[in-house]
């Protein structure tokens, strides 16, 4: 015969402020794991989301990041002319060639600065980039001019970032007349202008950073990553666009790392809170184990109806978490991206796995911390118990 839930229920209502401290630490520690989770879940979203898988980012041989690549104009001629690549409607090639660098900008409504990556890019550039990036307000920059067009992340995470301001990038002052809306890419982190100037202003006029080009089709993108790799001229490589800024989610494993181990911590601790209650709850409730046992109860029911309520609290402070956690869905945040040196901007995606995920971790440390204090519940002697010793 099993112990009846009601009981259950109505110690945790009775023991209302020990079940809610308990509950809020199980609840926070959830927390913590659910905003990693959620964290690192908005990267790879940003970042697939991020590229189109027939374009081919070119870089030197051994760069990991477009930053550290450089691509002269004499070698951005002999890709142009590569078998395989997609052309307009005009029947130009589809290729760009582009420069990264860094600005650092004022953060807004908050002390401190962060670096932003900045692409000098052509017409082409943008075209190619058409299907994920719109214009959000202003227009876009006119080649040849110090203009800016802006990611929407940008204008909203940094100071001195909107549709009039200035700003100076290399040598001289760049004025912004566009905001860009990237979606849930990678490029509403980044500062948008025209490459050749970017370039005079920087200092590189006849090395740029990468080059951008558009395949075919699928067996193109091969056979142009495989001309690409064997060509002894260039001593590049290409990466499909998309694999290139999934790669970057890797900026995001550290902070997992420690996240994960705070959690684990955090973990053992609230497993011991729960502990230390359940314990509470057996020596207050002594007489009421002896009766439950003269009343005909076994040990195995005993035992199962502790660890049930064991389990009922840290669901409790499952569900707590969980509505903590809720309202960052969808909130922009940024991080710094140890492969560019700059910031990347997401925004936290808490899903319905996640909350069942957390909801089930929660459960491991209620049946954790609920185990021993049930069985010692179960192997009290129930005359014993009657006399309370």
């Amino acid at each position: 015969m099993a112990v009846p839930l009601s009981y259950n229920l109505r110690n945790l209502w009775v023991r209302k402020t020990t079940t809610l401290m308990t509950a809020l630490g199980i609840g926070l520690t959830v927390a913590v794991l659910l905003g990693i989770l959620g964290m690192l879940a908005g990267l790879q979203q940003s970042f697939q989301s991020t590229g189109n898988p027939l374009q081919l980012i070119v870089m030197r041989q051994g760069s990991t990041a477009e930053m550290t690549s450089a691509v002269s104009r004499e070698q951005f001629q002999i890709l142009r002319a590569k078998e395989g690549m997609a052309t307009d409607e005009k029947g130009e090639p589809m290729i760009s060639h582009e420069l990264i660098t860094v600005v650092n900008l004022p953060l807004r409504g908050q002390e401190g600065e962060s670096n932003v990556n900045v692409r000098g890019l052509g017409p082409m550039g943008v075209r190619m980039r058409s299907d994920i990036v719109k214009i959000h307000a202003g227009r876009w920059f006119t080649p040849g001019q110090r203009e800016l067009t802006i990611g929407k992340g940008v204008s909203e995470t940094n100071a001195n970032a909107q549709v009039g301001s200035q700003m100076q990038v290399g040598r001289g002052f760049w004025t912004v007349v566009g905001i860009f809306d990237g979606g849930a890419t990678a490029f509403n982190g980044e500062i948008w202008g025209d490459a050749n100037q970017l370039g005079t202003d920087a200092g590189r006029t006849q090395t740029l950073s990468s080059a951008l080009l558009r395949a075919r089709d699928p067996a193109a993108a091969q056979s142009l990553t495989d001309q690409i790799a064997h060509d002894q001229r260039l001593n590049h490589q290409a990466k499909s666009e998309a694999q290139y800024y999934l790669d970057q989610t890797e900026s995001g494993r550290p902070l997992q790392y420690l996240g994960t181990f705070v959690a684990v911590i955090m973990a053992i601790g609230s497993v011991f809170a729960a502990m230390n209650t359940m314990y509470a709850a057996v020596a207050r409730r002594t007489r009421e184990i002896g009766v439950l046992k003269v009343l005909g109860f076994s040990r195995g029911s005993i035992m199962f109806s502790f660890m049930v309520e064991s389990l009922l609290l840290a669901l409790l402070g499952g569900v707590l978490a969980c509505l903590l956690a809720f309202p960052f869905n969808g909130l922009s945040s940024r991080i710094g991206n140890s492969v560019t040196f700059s910031q990347m901007i997401f925004q936290f995606r808490i899903t319905p796995q996640m909350l069942a995920a957390g909801l089930a971790f929660a459960a491991l440390m209620g049946l954790f911390g609920g185990l021993w204090p049930a069985r010692d519940a179960a192997r009290k002697d129930a005359l014993n118990a009657l006399r309370d010793i």
